[in-house]
């Protein structure tokens, strides 16, 4: 959860001045070529280089870069006098609480208890130190960012090493960028994984970078695949080929762009001694260090290295032996590392790590802690993953499941054809095989054979068996090559039989079934990698689906790994967040209730241009000569004994070497004035340009230079101005009578598409509204049988209070008629459907004849405000400002007498200055000038923030509302 801390900052920034880099981006998104998994990640890879100064997580952390609480929003917590001035004070406790303060996926706090603690007893939490231990003691920069499978890590890879030599190679010195890379794949899946990772040289990085500084970049760039077995386990550098082929980019010191791809077997520390403690060193003589590996050593003298980490869980059997060589190589005497960046799609520790924050208390967690950018796998199905068809067999036997599997692939996807220019590619079943090599060979084999010719199919030409080979089964000739063609049109294959391959690491986009039929047909905790095989997207932006056929033992697997990894049950697995959607109905009410339009004055300033002057054009070049004179160089000599400058003389000397041509130096002032003064404008002043012209320049060697005694940009300045007329402003200020309706109905549709992960945002559930709508019609509320006695009998024994109790809580909503002017809303946040809820059954609401309507989908409603901010001279338009509630008390059925704006606003927008700027306009200016225009107190504005507690949020609204609407009482 840390991670999305460091979003809200990211975000921040991006929309900020500082952020320098909104062009690049805008750049990357316009080429179209990236996802935009891959463009959120690269935002926050930039802002941790460029922002945050490329530091370490834990001191991010304890610096307070992250934190959004405000000292007014700690002021208006519940906190003790030591608490509030620990938070004030203390950036680390700041952290740590906003951290414990969040809600996870389930929509629970982090840690109750760790907020409890730092608000009981802050003096005794050692805050820098837990945050070493979270981010397990490292202190040089170490950032995990988890994709799904599917979402282009390798690309992404790429994407962050162009970068990093783009800035590298604009700022030399600024050790924030690396020069070169070194890519680490985990020991156990170098056969699929390192493979994948040669792509990295496919990467267009006009994807990333404009031309021509991409094609330059990528020029300089060596790769280089350490994938080479050394003839001796203690090698030297003539028997290490690996190591030979870093030598051959030597001097390292001025080396740049080298890319290297190795397993991380290769570089794991060879000579670990286990101390009586169990602590883990090695011998520190950096002889002994080259003799164990000698690949390690040499790739820890490359300068400005970033390391990257592929598919970082799977770390975890060598991860101290393989952590123990990254500190080596950052924290050694050069500390040579820029940085360590991680990829994984599944972000979680197999079981949760506790960090101790006091001797009885300790907070938990299975997240990696250091991931800054996390990409869920349900957010990836129908944007660039395929529809995944989940079919679950409680067969108990493998091949018969094998079987049922078969045919339904190919009854669904024997005809399709996936359109990937310049290839057209056949749809692809993967069988699993987990019995072995024999199995394979003797049993499946020869069952799928038969079983596809039924289908039209040749085994010999469609069916591919890919292992390794035994004594009883050599490996199938020419496999290799089938097996690395799968995706080009050539390949005829259909089905693939996989024998201890493929379970991660494989890119196959035309595969489009799996099949798990029995136990070991992968390993445990690899089911959801496994299954997710086939969901690679193949044509961009299509609806693409994949079978996953399952035995049931394979599929609670899957259940478990999604609930546990990703936070998702099956359903939510097959449907997505993106792609799926659901179809809601939707009501217009406002002729039900009647609703008129608000009137209200807008604010407006006009400005009114008048020409001042028009220029003398011809004096004004002629001037621009003298404006644009260089100062003389003055060459000065020190004395040291006379302690004086002594030998002054002036360098009056030409050094202009910039070509000057007439024509060319028209065009470029007329270039630089985006149009605005043309060539043939120029032309009609040529007299007094040549003259300007002829004394600017100078001969020598027969070509005419610009002279170095001007300075030719102001120049070609000064000379534009002559065009143009001085003009000035004149400023109205008016006040504008508009009628405003709450819902624009020519943007209200009665049905809209939504995403099924966003259905949650649109209040009431569609079943409340369905009984706001039927109780409309009937013009009463239907109760059950059981409830209209209960309430008969309350009433005959006088108790009318009670069955009036009974019968409003039979209505899902008792005030209905004093909300909803449509149904249902859209809005932003679960506090605004909280606080719609709350004011509704309050009664002051009822004593005083409100209503209360949700304004805040800016689409469906006229009711926004111009906003202006005040400058020294006069005033900025900041836009336009859409209230979340409008309050109302009618004057008579047709007319709105008083109006409450209501703005509800999470906390963590609170400090945005566009937001402040409109909301000082609302609360100075819009208010007071309606009230005096009307001549009466029409309008008031209550402004209520998240963090507020329940309690303090509704007496706060109460106080408003009876001082406005009661005038006081």
């Amino acid at each position: 959860m840390l991670h999305t801390m460091i979003q809200k900052s990211c975000k921040k920034w991006l929309s900020s001045s500082d952020c320098k880099i909104k062009n690049l981006i805008s750049y990357m998104i316009s080429t179209g070529e990236l996802r935009d998994a891959q463009i959120e990640a690269i935002k926050t890879y930039l802002f941790l280089k460029i922002a945050c100064d490329n530091k370490p997580l834990y001191e991010l952390f304890c610096n307070g870069a992250f934190n959004s609480l405000s000292e007014e929003d700690l002021n208006s917590m519940e906190l003790s006098t030591l608490a509030r001035e620990t938070l004030f004070h203390n950036k680390a406790a700041l952290a740590l609480y906003e951290y414990a303060s969040q809600k996870n996926e389930k929509g629970a706090q982090v840690s109750v208890k760790l907020t409890d603690e730092i608000k009981k007893n802050p003096q005794n939490i050692n805050y820098e130190t837990i945050f070493k231990k979270i981010f397990y003691g490292v202190t040089y920069s170490d950032y995990l960012f988890s994709l799904p499978m599917g979402a282009g890590k390798t690309f992404l890879m790429a994407a962050f090493i162009y970068l990093d030599l783009y800035f590298a190679m604009q700022n030399p010195d600024d050790s924030r960028f690396a020069r070169n890379f070194i890519i680490l794949a985990p020991s156990g899946l170098k056969t699929s994984v390192i493979p994948s990772l040669r792509t990295i040289q496919e990467f267009n990085p006009a994807w990333v970078l404009p031309e021509p500084t991409a094609s330059e970049i990528k020029r300089q760039m060596i790769f280089e695949v350490l994938d080479e077995n050394k003839s001796a386990k203690k090698s030297n550098r003539t028997k290490n080929p690996n190591v030979q082929k870093l030598a051959l980019h030597q001097p390292f010191e001025d080396l740049t762009g080298l890319v290297a791809v190795t397993n991380a077997e290769k570089v794991i520390l060879d000579g670990l001694v286990r101390a009586e403690q169990g602590e883990l060193f090695e011998e520190s003589s950096e002889t002994k260090d080259r003799e164990a590996n000698e690949l390690r050593y040499w790739i820890g003298k490359l300068p400005q290295l970033s390391v990257f980490i592929d598919e970082v869980h799977h770390a975890t059997d060598g991860d101290i032996k393989l952590r123990s060589v990254v500190n080596r190589w950052a924290n050694g005497e050069k500390k040579n590392v820029t940085n360590v960046i991680g990829f994984s799609g599944t972000p979680y520790l197999d079981k949760a790590e506790k960090i101790p924050v006091t001797d009885s208390l300790s907070v938990a967690s299975s997240d990696i802690s250091n991931t800054v950018y996390y990409y869920p796998l349900v957010d990836a199905i129908g944007n660039f993953l395929k529809y995944p068809i989940v079919k679950v067999s409680d067969n108990k036997d493998s091949m018969q499941i094998v079987e049922s599997g078969v045919r339904e692939f190919l009854q669904k996807y024997k005809d399709t054809i996936y359109d990937r220019p310049p290839r057209t590619l056949q749809a692809k079943l993967a069988v699993y095989c987990g019995k072995g090599i024999d199995f394979l060979e003797e049993e499946v084999y020869p069952f799928i054979s038969n079983l596809i010719m039924e289908y039209g199919l040749n085994p010999n030409e469609h069916i591919l068996r890919y292992h390794d080979g035994n004594k009883n089964h050599p490996k199938p000739q020419d496999s290799d090559y089938q097996f690395r063609i799968l995706d080009r049109s050539e390949s005829k294959i259909r089905i693939i039989l996989l024998c201890q391959i493929g379970k991660e690491g494989w890119n196959c986009r035309s595969l489009a079934g799996v099949i798990l039929s029995q136990e070991g047909d992968c390993p445990t905790n690899m089911v959801l990698q496994t299954s997710c095989r086939c969901l690679r997207q193949v044509e961009r932006g299509k609806k693409e689906t994949a079978l996953i056929y399952l035995n049931d033992s394979n599929a609670e697997k899957l259940k478990k790994q999604l609930e546990q990894q990703q936070h998702i049950n099956l359903d939510e697995f097959q449907k997505g967040s993106r792609g799926a959607t659901e179809t809601l109905n939707r009501y217009n009410r406002t002729e039900h209730l009647k609703l008129p339009p608000i009137p209200l004055y807008q604010y407006s300033i006009k400005y009114d241009t008048l020409l001042v002057e028009e220029p003398n054009t011809d004096n004004v070049i002629s001037n621009a000569v003298k404006n644009s004179e260089q100062k003389a160089v003055i060459n000065k000599q020190f004395d040291v004994r006379k302690a004086d400058f002594t030998n002054i003389d002036i360098d009056s000397s030409e050094h202009g070497k910039l070509p000057a041509r007439y024509n060319t130096w028209l065009y470029e002032i007329a270039r630089e004035s985006f149009g605005f003064v043309t060539v043939a404008k120029l032309h009609e002043h040529d007299k007094a340009l040549r003259k300007v012209f002829n004394e600017v320049s100078y001969k020598a060697d027969g070509e005419t230079y610009f002279s170095s005694h001007y300075d030719i940009q102001k120049l070609n300045s000064l000379i534009r101005t002559a065009f143009y007329e001085k003009r000035d402003f004149s400023v109205r200020e008016e006040f504008i009578k508009e009628s405003v309706r709450l819902l624009c109905i020519e943007q209200f549709s009665p049905q809209v598409e939504v995403a099924s992960s966003k259905i949650k945002d649109y209040y009431p559930e569609e079943i409340e509204v369905q009984k706001i709508i039927d109780a409309d019609k009937s013009g009463k509320t239907e109760i059950d049988e059981k409830t209209k006695a209960a309430v008969t009998a309350l009433r005959a024994a006088g108790l009318n209070k009670e069955a009036d109790d009974i019968e409003n809580k039979a209505c899902p909503f008792p005030n209905k008629d004093r909300s909803f002017h449509y149904l249902p809303y859209k809005t932003d946040s679960f506090f605004e459907q909280k606080f719609l809820n709350e004011v509704l059954k309050e009664e002051c609401v009822s004593k005083y004849n409100l209503e209360v309507y949700y304004n805040g989908d800016r689409m469906l409603t006229d009711f926004r405000i111009h906003c202006y901010k005040k400058t020294e001279k006069d005033w900025a338009n900041v836009g336009e400002y859409t209230p979340d509630f409008i309050i109302l008390q009618r004057k008579s059925e047709n007319e709105v007498g008083k109006v409450l704006i209501v703005e509800t606003k999470g906390s963590l927008y609170a400090n945005d200055p566009n937001f402040i700027a409109r909301r000082e306009f609302v609360e100075q200016y819009f208010i007071k000038m309606n009230n005096e225009k009307t001549g009466a107190e029409k309008f008031s504005y209550l402004y209520l923030q998240d963090n507020e507690s329940d309690e303090e949020r509704i007496k706060k609204t109460i106080i408003h509302v009876n001082a406005f609407f009661g005038e006081g009482k």
